[in-house]
């Protein structure tokens, strides 16, 4: 038996599969993640995409900040990919309790997925930071430089920004389902990112699932280790 084998045996025994994804979920959708070789962090700007993207940079500099947030952190034409549609009907079948996500495109709930839990924000979410009217991703999309709110505040997109903190009820969730899961299954994430990565720890199940392309700190504790594009270990799943 392989380990795709295993790792499906193992899902659809369990009750309590919990899913832990990253950039590389959605990069097969054509969303472009940060840290591989054509990832953003490798490409030629004006400034670091950690330095455009902080909350500083949003602050002082926000016509730049949306220039590229508009350019770079919005795919409208990304549709879920195998691994998110299988995701949902393992949810729907009784199988995965929750999916984590580092991601900000909002695919997992596009693909039917129920109990989503984004550590990062959505960029499907923005706010007015003056009278917090919320205002969805095409009002951001249609707007002339920095989007306004009809009392003239600037939106933000709810998503977390380098510099800020995670959001607290967010954190502890996914913290909870994490520690009561029997199975983990981590995806597409280099474990890299803190502090999501370090919610791993709260860990103490039966099966705990590495699935990503290039080593992650996590594979010597894996039980199972497939490093193969997690679309198509999904779809044999």
């Amino acid at each position: 038996m392989n380990e795709i084998e295993r790792l499906k045996e193992i899902v659809h025994a369990s009750k309590n599969v919990v899913f832990f994804g990253g950039a590389g979920v959605s990069t097969e959708s054509g969303i472009p993640d940060f840290r591989s070789v054509d990832g953003l962090y490798n490409q030629k700007y004006k400034h670091p995409p950690e330095r455009i993207i902080s909350h500083t940079y949003y602050r002082h500099y926000p016509e730049e900040f949306f220039e590229f947030y508009k350019d770079k952190m919005i795919v409208t034409k990304a549709q879920p990919n195998t691994a998110h549609l299988r995701l949902a009907q393992l949810e729907q079948a009784g199988h995965v309790k929750a999916v984590i996500t580092q991601n900000i495109d909002g695919l997992h709930q596009m693909a039917g997925s129920k109990e989503v839990l984004e550590l990062h924000g959505s960029i499907h979410r923005n706010y007015c930071e003056r009278c917090g009217k919320f205002y969805d991703l095409q009002h951001v999309i249609d707007s002339e430089g920095v989007p306004k709110c009809t009392c003239g505040g600037t939106v933000k997109p709810d998503v977390v920004l380098y510099e800020e903190g995670l959001d607290n009820h967010t954190v502890q969730k996914a913290i909870h389902y994490i520690r009561h899961a029997e199975v983990l299954i981590i995806g597409g994430t280099s474990l890299v990112v803190y502090p999501a990565a370090g919610m791993i720890d709260y860990f103490q199940g039966k099966h705990l699932v590495v699935i990503n392309k290039a080593a992650t700190p996590r594979d010597a504790q894996a039980d199972i280790l497939i490093q193969d594009s997690i679309g198509k270990v999904f779809a044999e799943l």
